[in-house]
């Protein structure tokens, strides 16, 4: 029965309806009811607002996203769809082509060109933002552009695209930002409205599937918490029983620090089939570990898939990988990886060839495949929900050092658990060992919300297309409308706040240590003035670090300030130590005070110091002249690599003009490539021409960088020649099998390094006319095999 039931109600409801007919038309092509939220955030888009929404994992932001896909086709303008990665790129184009249809929608992502002049186009930021800078015709008719997992500008890697982006699009561009739930959402929508115009922010907490946290203890599964916020004591008692277990072993046999009880990675999978609870995804924070626990799952005999199931999951499985050479399926694990799909189980992680990763991610999503082992890059917007969720740690590498997980990365995780329309609750599983504690489990799980913080600084190719574009002066000014700037001014007026407040009690302070005898803070000083080169001549007695004459010295300075203190008119003050009191409180603020304005000094403006730091150096190697780039500043402008002023020096120098293709290449890879784990041996040199032009690289960058530390800038990494023999063979026309072996690289990371060595052959194929034809040569003789696979029909 409906609801409204009177006339008025009724002709309200119809008004409200009326008002927003696109919307309405919308939801009409959904079989489900939308949230309250999903429908405030498209009736702000319909009204011609910019959105901030912001949401849970699985809450169904994306829908959003897509509502400004349907108001483009509807206006006639076109719509951006950016994502951070390719896979997701890859997964929303898929999306839209069946909604949309194929004609209406393209794909573009640096190595994919599909469509490209659609009215919906699907892409990285990284392709807008050159897009930008390049003055690109297919910006013509944009109205909106949707920016998924827009808290990624938090990566200090890779964050600064989406600030650029956001600050640079056209004014008549909507931009509708969807993003993870964070805590200063209402400060970032602030900073979205001052620099695209009004904004809307719409924000939710509510999961559309509730979550319940648990621990595992040996072989009991326990609810984390008996009430909100209070810990299940039965996990506290079982947690000490289990240390004292784990201590007792330890002393009789001197082994292992995990408790008898722990159970094995095939264990936990069975135990939660037997719940029900599968599927799952099992979050380990390496790919060694992922692999390794697909192997023990086969080891011991788990089957999680009927006779039919297994047909359809090799049926798809043959269709993913039908383009790829027998010889190479060899090398990639292929029966094994097979033999695993067909019993319910997968690893998924960057190591894993493209179509591998394809492959288990659409068979996860229809059911088929049961139990994942994942590393958290899976946790990034591709849309594989699971009913439960598995951590065996809380700690992870960083590249740097083992840290803790944060409450933010740990939402991010457990969001994948409960899938929408089909549970109706999801699990989030923490395995007990000695490392994690139930403290520290509810702690994490406590914190819904996380902070986000800009990672923005300008680069060399950055700062020097906004230069080519609108001049140096109005180039930096825009630079200061970033959201790192934005946040740091914010920082400037609480600093700037408690200085003031410092200021006034110094004044009050001061007013009670007035002497009626003369001036007290001088008298003070002097006081100040005798400690210091007392605790001086202390220290140095007990180092025994100056000779006779500085002793002498500093004695002498001693006995002429103790003469100044006793002939001041002060000393002889009946209050003299009442008023050292006063003096004493107001010097410690007075310091406090030092100490916050270099603190807001180092706020104050310092995206745009940056800017001009990188300015002088841009300067002093005759990049720009004024306001404008020189001719080498403009190869400079199509170079978007991370070393991409050492590259662009490397071609000033000529370094490059008399390489061949597959030297060139070989070459180029030291700029794209970094070395997964730390390798002190001399790497492997595919010619004598090869290691020569290396050299000189390396002899460009120590260059560089003597010349960064002089303006204070540190932005060129140093070149990493592990991929130079690999690409060289590769070049040459070897095998896969011949080309990876002797190496651990994965093939995931050799194709996608061999891709990215694509991408910036052709950036400077783009740069430079000279090294045109060699670049495309070049590009040829990689791109081929596994690296140029194309998906069979799936």
């Amino acid at each position: 029965m409906d609801a409204v039931t009177s006339p008025a109600q009724r002709f309200e409801a119809a008004k409200i309806r009326g008002a927003h007919p696109v919307t309405q038309s919308f939801l009409a092509t959904f079989s489900f009811e939308f949230d309250p939220f999903q429908i405030a955030a498209c009736h702000a888009v319909e009204e011609g607002s910019g959105v901030l929404v912001a949401a849970p994992t699985g809450a169904g932001k994306t829908v959003v996203g897509e509502f400004a896909a349907f108001c483009a086709l509807n206006t006639g303008k076109k719509c951006f769809y950016t994502t951070p990665i390719k896979a997701l790129s890859n997964q929303k184009y898929f999306e839209f082509v069946e909604k949309f249809g194929e004609d209406k929608v393209g794909l573009l992502t640096g190595d994919t060109s599909i469509n490209g002049e659609a009215d919906i186009l699907v892409m990285t930021t990284e392709v807008l933002r050159n897009m930008l800078y390049a003055g690109s015709s297919t910006l013509t008719g944009l109205g909106y552009v949707v920016m998924d997992e827009v808290h990624y500008l938090a990566n200090k890697f890779r964050g600064a695209v989406w600030e650029e982006v956001l600050i640079h699009l056209m004014e008549s561009v909507q931009v509708v930002s969807l993003s993870a739930t964070v805590s200063n959402a209402e400060e970032f929508g602030e900073w979205l409205g001052e620099v695209r115009g009004n904004t809307q922010v719409i924000v939710s907490e509510v999961r559309p599937i509730p979550l319940y946290q648990h621990v595992l203890i040996g072989n009991r599964m326990l609810d984390l918490f008996q009430r909100p916020g209070v810990i299940n004591p039965e996990i506290l008692q079982r947690e000490r029983e289990a240390i004292r277990k784990t201590s007792m072993d330890r002393h009789r046999k001197g082994s292992s620090n995990e408790p008898k009880a722990r159970l094995t990675r095939a264990d936990v999978i069975e135990r939660l089939q037997r719940e029900n609870m599968l599927p799952a995804i099992t979050f380990i924070f390496s790919r060694i570990g992922c692999d390794a626990a697909v192997k023990q799952c086969l080891v011991s005999g788990i089957r999680l898939t009927s006779s039919e199931e297994r047909i359809e999951i090799k049926a798809t499985a043959l269709k993913y990988i039908a383009n790829i050479a027998a010889e190479d399926l060899e090398v990639l694990g292929f029966n094994e990886w097979l033999n695993a799909l067909e019993r319910g189980i997968a690893a998924h992680h960057a190591g894993l060839l493209p179509s591998f990763k394809g492959a288990v991610e659409d068979l996860f999503q229809r059911g088929l495949v049961k139990a994942v082992f994942a590393t958290e890059t899976l946790a990034l917007g591709i849309n594989m929900p699971a009913r439960t969720v598995v951590l065996e740690k809380l700690v992870k590498f960083n590249g740097e050092a083992h840290v803790p997980i944060t409450p933010g990365e740990y939402t991010q995780l457990t969001g994948r658990a409960g899938r929408r329309g089909i549970d109706i609750e999801g699990n989030a599983v923490v395995q007990w060992s000695p490392t994690v504690d139930s403290a520290s489990v509810a702690g994490l799980a406590s914190t819904r919300t996380y902070p986000l913080r800009s990672s923005f600084a300008p680069s060399y190719n950055m700062s020097i297309n906004l230069i080519s574009r609108f001049g140096r002066e109005r180039a930096r000014r825009s630079l200061e409308s970033s959201f790192a700037q934005f946040q740091a001014d914010r920082a400037v007026v609480g600093l700037s706040r408690q200085i003031r407040k410092n200021e006034s009690a110094i004044e009050e302070i001061l007013a009670n240590a007035v002497c009626h005898l003369g001036d007290f803070i001088g008298y003070a000083s002097i006081r100040r003035e005798i400690k210091e080169v007392e605790l001086l001549l202390s220290k140095r007695d007990q180092k025994k670090s100056f000779d006779n004459r500085q002793r002498s010295r500093l004695e002498s300075d001693l006995s002429e300030l103790r003469k100044s203190l006793r002939n001041h008119s002060c000393h002889s003050c009946n209050e003299r130590e009442d008023h050292a009191r006063f003096t004493e409180r107001a010097g410690r603020l007075n310091r406090e005070n030092d100490g916050l304005r270099t603190r807001v000094e180092s706020r104050t403006n310092v995206i745009a110091k940056t800017f001009d730091q990188i300015c002088q150096v841009l300067t002093h190697l005759n990049y720009i002249e004024g306001e404008k780039p020189t001719s080498q500043g403009k190869i400079l402008t199509k170079i978007y690599a991370e070393s991409d002023l050492l590259l662009t020096e490397s071609i000033r120098c000529g370094l490059f003009d008399e390489l061949n293709a597959t030297e060139l290449l070989s070459i180029i890879s030291c700029m794209i490539f970094e070395s997964r784990a730390a390798d002190n041996s001399a790497p492997k040199m595919p010619s004598i021409r090869v290691q020569h032009a290396l050299t000189e690289v390396i002899s460009i960058w120590a260059q560089l960088e003597e010349i960064e530390s002089t303006y204070g800038v540190k932005t060129q990494r140093e070149p990493d020649a592990g991929f130079c023999w690999i690409s060289y063979k590769w070049a040459s026309g070897g095998s896969l099998h011949s080309v990876l072996k002797g190496s651990d690289m994965s093939v995931g990371d050799f194709v996608r390094s061999i891709k990215q060595l694509i991408d910036l052959l052709n950036q400077i194929a783009g740069a430079s006319e000279t090294l045109r034809p060699l670049c495309k040569d070049a590009v040829k003789r990689i791109d081929r095999g596994v690296v140029a696979y194309l998906m069979g029909d799936v």
